[in-house]
């Protein structure tokens, strides 16, 4: 049902992706005249003719390649469903991508992509601190395979990738490196430019090697990592792009060869979202320049507050950055805005951090991010606690470490909330 020819402009004039947002890939004559598209809750589709029903398997199961003139005819609700083809329409459109699939989850959506383009003896390299479950992911499950992971810290410059890649011949077998940026929970940078460049040098005839972005922390709007030389943008639409805290969802994003592979592998793993959370994310898109823009403008006040303040040690926050910083060239060349995410040290350790997370009285103690309402929790212990206290310390996650998700509430309360609870450290 998805039709991606709709019109991107108004005769000379291009549109833009918060109007698209509103109507692209769906029309309203599809679904007796409703201007929002129905949820498509059904398992399974009826073909008109058996002739019918053969083209699509044809083409669905790579029997065949798809005809210009042809689109993938809807079969079952595993290979794809009216919601889920027009949200993917709408995910392309702030990254300029070509093509989009969307998971059950952002860990079903590295993970896919991972189990589709590595292989045993292959090397990923990848840049710490990652979010936990990516980290679980590379050093503990990837190896069971034969996939060598290799991390490079954040932050470092492209030297320190280098230097991760010069051991034995790992350059030789490097087919993926994969990269969170900003790092969660520390906020450093990763060149994504650089990352581009040391993948083409290492690529060959027969062996392509791959840029994968997590741009979670900033979300489609401030920074596009398609723009700048990768391959493939992954995201946890749980967080920004959801925005409600009210679903669980991801997404790749990138060229249509690639996603396609992707989506092959998604089919047989039974990851896609459903009909129901595609509807949900449908909703949310239609926000998302408005929340994502009220939270980016209270975190400016929240960071400014923090940084000010005498029980606070450090305050991590891509505004801040000063020229003299290594991040601060990367940000101004890649990101847009310093985005919502703050990470802060109290003055301390584990139990004064504690404290503070126990007095918040408007901010939520709860994981995850990019919600409407503002959230706050502890690395150490919570999201980054299967990671080793030794790793812990080499990537800045210290026991003081506090991340904040800035919400859309007045800022002034924010800091009011953070100023009781902060005379508790």
């Amino acid at each position: 049902m998805s039709d991606k020819h709709d019109k991107k402009a108004i005769g000379d004039h291009r549109l833009s992706p918060e109007s698209l947002m509103m109507s692209y890939g769906y029309r309203p004559e599809w679904s007796e005249g409703a201007v929002k598209p129905p949820i498509f809750q059904t398992s399974t589709f009826a073909f008109r003719t058996a002739e019918e029903g053969k083209a699509f398997f044809e083409v669905a199961y790579g029997l065949r390649e798809k005809r210009n003139d042809e689109t993938l005819g809807l079969i079952y609700s595993r290979l794809n469903n009216p919601s889920l083809e027009i949200l993917e329409d709408r995910l392309t459109l702030w990254d300029g991508a070509e093509a989009a699939a969307a998971f059950e989850s952002g860990m079903a959506s590295i993970a896919t992509t991972a189990f589709t383009f590595l292989r045993p003896g292959q090397v990923l390299a990848f840049s710490e601190p990652v979010y936990g479950g990516t980290e679980y992911l590379f050093h503990t499950i990837l190896p069971e395979f034969g996939i060598e992971t290799v991390p490079f810290p954040a932050g470092a410059g492209r030297e320190a990738l280098d230097a991760a890649l010069a051991e034995g011949d790992r350059a030789e077998r490097l087919a993926m490196i994969y990269v969170e940026t900003p790092a969660n929970p520390t906020n450093r940078l990763v060149d994504i430019g650089a990352c581009a460049a040391v993948a083409r040098e290492h690529s060959t005839d027969d062996r392509r090697v791959l840029v994968a972005v997590d741009n979670t922390f900033l979300g489609p709007l401030w920074q596009h990592p398609l723009a700048h030389g990768a391959d493939l943008v992954l995201y946890s639409l749980t967080k920004f792009v959801g925005g409600h805290s009210d679903l669980i969802a991801g997404a790749v994003l990138g060229s249509e060869e690639l996603v396609t592979r992707v989506k092959a592998t998604r089919t047989f793993f039974g990851s896609m979202a459903g009909p129901w959370t595609g509807w949900l994310l449908l909703r949310s898109l239609e926000t998302l320049k408005l929340r994502m823009t009220s939270q980016m403008k209270n975190a400016r006040y929240v960071a400014d507050f923090l940084a000010e303040h005498p029980k606070v040690d450090t305050v991590h926050y891509l505004g801040h950055l000063s020229e003299d910083d290594p991040d601060h060239e990367v940000y101004r060349r890649q990101c847009l805005s310093p985005g919502s995410m703050i990470s802060f040290e109290v003055r301390g350790g584990e139990a004064e951090a504690f404290r503070v997370l126990n007095a918040l009285k408007l901010i939520k103690l709860a994981v995850s991010l990019g919600g409407t309402e503002s959230l706050a929790e502890h690395p150490a212990s919570m999201t980054h606690s299967d990671v080793p206290p030794p790793a812990q310390e080499r990537m800045g996650i210290t026991p003081a470490l506090i991340r904040l998700s800035v919400g859309v509430e007045n800022p002034q309360d924010l800091i009011a909330d953070l100023t009781q609870a902060l005379e508790f450290a």
